[in-house]
């Protein structure tokens, strides 16, 4: 008889461990609590416009298609996507406006252009980071760290050879600063140390490993949105034999003499060979996992950052904005310090806007535009989120209307909000923190769950929230390195 399976949530990574499971031969099932798949990856519909909700940046296409190809099924029937000319917009206090272009020698000119950066130095930083990348990837990315089989293989030996290059001892912001001479250009690369949740300014050089993924192997775009991405992979799940339990959230996974059995719904027992939890992993030892043993060590880790978002339909077309945009603050350090330390809000944040409809017009209205407008903000911890959210939206709109030359407050003609309380509410993520543990120290990797349980036999964890860290890629890479541990 074929062993059977039982995935909890059908988020990116739990979606990517389903599909990945029936090729292993077991009968899938997936228990979701919301009624729609996805996790943060979905979209809102506010009249007629349309917004993807969740994450906003595609990178590493292929690990979408690899999905596909293992059951020797065409992603393009599925799945269509297009690289993007430019990654980003960028705008900062005193005017200057900056094109991050996809080619490379656009953006180096760019660069000596409008920053009056180096090209030496602009060029020295993309080839560091593709170093970190072509070398720690193999390792950290693709394998678990938590297995002595991956430190005696020849890509951890050759990625060792490397070590005294990866700036494991500096932070994000010290490595840049030594290397570019425009704040400018410092700001900008250490902005990528939001693309997991953490703060430039404490999370190590090593994360400069992120800019290789936009500026090397390029940002996309699928045909539809982003929010296809879930509704294809929710396809082929389905195509593959996998089961959707929706409005079925899991009360708690059941344990004997060491072994994962099933899980309870209110619906009763459900019985399967191994359990795989795409939830939040400390949400799932909290809530699922009570009675077991707590790894109080990880659960009790900072964690990372969150966001808050204000979907905005804006009744008016602005030809300067792209798909990605980015509104700096002038004070980085201090915004950091309002988001990690103090709790806060910054009352100049770096705001990011994303308007898809830049790409696919149907997604608002003629001479309108969707704009997904986000901050970075602390994870809920208790705070009062009704007087941050409105402070932080009155500064939002003034500081859009002050760099846009227009009054951003009359223009929205729908909204809708999400923040740290609807975002824990809505994906079990604890306290909103989109990437689980934040990674602002040299050890963060370490300090990840691993893939699989070390107490409990047949029970795997996937997503945002273990091992190697939240977005798409490194979700579906979770459920990956996941199925690769079956035991």
């Amino acid at each position: 008889m074929s062993k059977s399976a039982i995935v909890i949530g059908s988020g990116m990574g739990g979606l990517a461990a389903a599909i990945r499971l029936a090729k292993r031969g077991f009968v899938v099932s997936v228990f979701e609590a919301n009624d729609y798949p996805g996790g943060k990856l979905t979209e809102i519909r506010l009249g007629k416009y349309r917004f993807d909700a969740g994450p906003s940046l595609l990178t590493l296409p292929e690990q979408i298609e690899d999905l596909f190809d293992l059951h020797k099924i065409e992603a393009a029937d599925y799945f269509q996507y297009k690289k993007l000319d430019t990654t980003c917009q960028y705008f900062y206090p005193d005017g200057t406006e900056f094109t991050a272009w996809s080619d490379r020698q656009k953006i180096i000119k760019e660069f000596e252009e409008k920053l009056g950066e180096p090209k030496e130095n602009i060029e020295a930083s993309l080839e560091q980071s593709a170093l970190l990348y072509n070398k720690l990837a193999p390792v950290f990315m693709e394998k678990s760290l938590h297995k002595s089989s991956t430190w005696l293989g020849g890509k951890a030996l050759k990625a060792f050879s490397k070590l005294s290059k990866f700036n494991f001892n500096k932070t994000m912001n010290q490595a840049n600063r030594g290397l570019f001479k425009n704040e400018k250009t410092v700001q900008l690369f250490n902005r990528y140390a939001t693309y997991n949740g953490s703060d430039p300014y404490q999370t190590p050089a090593t994360f400069n490993i992120i800019p290789h993924l936009e500026f090397g192997l390029g940002a996309y775009f699928p045909e539809k949105g982003m929010h296809d991405i879930t509704n294809s992979l929710y396809e082929l799940a389905k195509k593959v034999g996998v089961q959707f339990h929706f409005n079925r959230p899991v009360k708690n996974i059941v344990v004997f003499e060491g072994h994962a059995k099933g899980v309870n719904t209110e619906m009763g027992f459900h019985k399967s060979d191994i359990v795989v939890s795409n939830m939040d992993m400390v949400a799932t030892y909290k809530k699922l996992l009570k009675d077991q043993f707590q790894p109080k060590k990880l659960l009790s880790q900072p964690k990372s950052s969150s966001a808050l978002i204000f979907y905005w339909g804006i009744k008016k077309e602005f030809k300067k904005l792209d798909l990605h945009n980015i509104f700096f603050s002038e004070n980085y350090k201090k915004e950091f310090e309002h988001i990690f330390k103090t709790g806060d809000i910054y009352e100049d944040p770096t705001v990011y806007i994303n308007i898809s409809s830049t790409q696919n017009p149907s997604d608002a209205p003629k001479g309108a535009q969707n704009w997904f407008t986000m901050i970075n903000v602390p994870n809920n911890q208790g705070q009062d989120w009704d007087a941050l959210v409105q402070k932080a939206r009155a500064n939002i709109i003034k500081k859009l209307s002050k760099m846009l030359n227009a009054d951003i407050e009359s223009l929205i003609e729908v909204e809708d909000i999400l923040d740290p309380r609807t975002i824990e509410i809505r994906t079990s993520s604890v306290g909103g923190a989109l990437y689980g543990n934040s990674s602002n120290n040299k050890y963060a990797a370490f300090l990840r769950h691993p893939n699989f349980s070390k107490k409990i036999r047949h029970l795997y964890f996937c997503g945002g929230s273990v091992h190697p860290g939240g977005g798409i890629p490194l979700s579906l890479l979770s459920a990956k390195i996941a199925v690769d541990n079956l035991r």
